[in-house]
């Protein structure tokens, strides 16, 4: 990994595949006033030596590249295929069309041919004007590399589903699992920032809950780490803060970061 990589971060979403506030939820957190309560689906925006780099694209895609400025997009890596992860893919179009080449997608084999199903227009060979323009890379579990920035996925489990998170220089972001076995571990030693999924207090079948998030951070032992997935049932944003290690801060969306 270069030494000299610099980082700039922004968390574009911090939430669950619903988001915060949920849909005709009157909790206290839905009803919050503080916006750091107020949660897109999870995203995350990185540029790295000038490389502008979004880890997924859900339904919020739209809202979140508008809110940034962002004009440039060199790659999205795609952790996995569900909805809250890929289905913004179609606003990609506006970066085709003021860039003039299609968007370059980074994304493992299953997830791919979701993404031939999901947007199968894309890919006719008769092609409608207009439509979204997408070169699919392959992502294994192995490094490789975006305009000479060294990426390495780490492999997770969300449930049984296999789903890759991405270590960048000091940094490495993994949503939507609850399980990473020792010798993907060792991917994540030596972080200066990790970021990693923690959907609630209470145990859940694909998620880290907050307890297992934090084994995780103390059995890889970053110098800091970000919660993102945050469901509403965590609880309100301040009041979770409060509990957590000096080491460990709840992200909340539009937070940035740079190393």
């Amino acid at each position: 990994m270069k030494p000299n990589l610099e980082l700039k971060i922004e968390f574009l979403g911090t939430g669950t595949s619903q988001g915060v506030p949920v849909v005709a939820c009157a909790c206290p957190v839905c009803r919050s006033s503080n916006p750091k309560d107020n949660r897109l689906r999870s995203a995350l925006f990185i540029d790295a030596n000038g490389s502008k780099i979004v880890i997924d694209a859900g339904p919020d895609f739209r809202q979140q590249m508008l809110r940034i400025g962002l004009c440039k997009l060199d790659a999205i890596f795609l952790t996995h295929e569900h909805t809250d992860h890929i289905f913004g893919l179609d606003d990609i179009r506006a970066f085709n069309w003021v860039q003039k080449h299609p968007t370059d997608i980074y994304a493992e084999k299953r997830v791919q041919s979701s993404i031939k199903r999901v947007f199968d227009y894309v890919f006719e060979t008769n092609k409608y004007p207009g439509i979204p323009q997408m070169n699919l890379h392959l992502v294994e579990n192995k490094p490789f590399k975006l305009n000479e920035i060294e990426v390495i996925p780490v492999r997770g489990f969300h449930h049984r589903l296999p789903v890759f998170g991405f270590r960048l220089g000091q940094m490495a972001y993994l949503t939507d699992v609850n399980r990473v076995e020792p010798e993907e571990q060792e991917k994540l030693r030596n972080l200066d920032i990790l970021i990693v999924n923690a959907l609630r207090f209470e145990k859940h079948i694909s998620h880290f809950n907050l307890e297992e998030a934090i084994q995780l951070i103390q059995q890889v032992k970053p110098k800091q780490a970000y919660l993102t997935h945050i469901s509403h049932l965590m609880g309100k944003h301040e009041d979770v803060q409060r509990q957590l290690p000096d080491n460990i801060s709840l992200a909340h969306d539009g937070l940035k970061l740079e190393l």
